[in-house]
């Protein structure tokens, strides 16, 4: 199971990143949000290429934001960004952002809100490289994880074999060194942690504890 690592939670996003990339993370996950589709408002994406350029991990934006379409063309220009995470909620026509991303040769994903159930998400999942489940309510980090959302990942497991298709399930919030458990239980292809990691006195212990 790979284990990404949000930023989100750190004092300084730049430093944080830096730490995350010397780490044994597998990959670093950028949460940028709107101030719209949720509250709180992270970064621009001119910062975010700043920070990450010359990373040696690929790095998976996860846009909490309406109208996610007006980002992808300066997105794909980043070089260090390997996907591009919409969520299901932020669009009308969430297919026509997939396959704007599709187009790029990014990698695609989409995100799901706790209350929003995998049958709506089920036309997309051919075009998809990645799902990502919220354990949370998108918006802030440091929530605890809502274990009820784990019985999608039985059924992205089930449509998967069934369909043939080649998406990886990730789950994102709440992730620490006791609900991992749950999450390995789960067969998760990757969890996202943010607080846990970022906030320990080591982070690389903290990622270790996860594996």
């Amino acid at each position: 199971m790979k284990v990404a690592v949000s930023f989100l939670s750190s004092d300084n996003y730049e430093d944080g990143i830096k730490k995350i990339n010397e780490s044994s993370a597998d990959l670093i996950h950028a949460d940028y949000m709107d101030g719209i589709f949720v509250d709180n408002q992270t970064f621009t994406i001119p910062e975010l290429k700043k920070w990450i350029k010359g990373v040696n991990k690929p790095v998976d934006i996860h846009l909490m934001a309406t109208s996610p379409n007006k980002y992808i063309r300066d997105l794909v220009k980043i070089p260090e960004i390997n996907t591009i995470i919409i969520h299901a909620e932020s669009h009308r026509h969430p297919i026509d952002v997939i396959n704007m991303i599709n187009h790029t040769g990014k990698k695609s994903g989409i995100a799901i809100n706790p209350e929003t159930k995998v049958v709506h998400i089920i036309p997309y999942l051919k075009k998809l490289d990645k799902v990502l489940i919220m354990s949370v309510k998108p918006g802030a980090g440091g929530q605890a994880f809502m274990k009820d959302v784990l019985y999608k990942v039985a059924t992205l497991l089930d449509i998967k074999k069934e369909g043939g298709y080649h998406f990886t399930i990730s789950i994102d919030g709440g992730v620490n060194d006791e609900t991992i458990k749950l999450c390995q239980e789960a067969k998760l292809d990757e969890i996202v942690s943010g607080s846990y990691v970022m906030k320990s006195s080591s982070i690389e212990d903290a990622i270790k504890k996860l594996r």
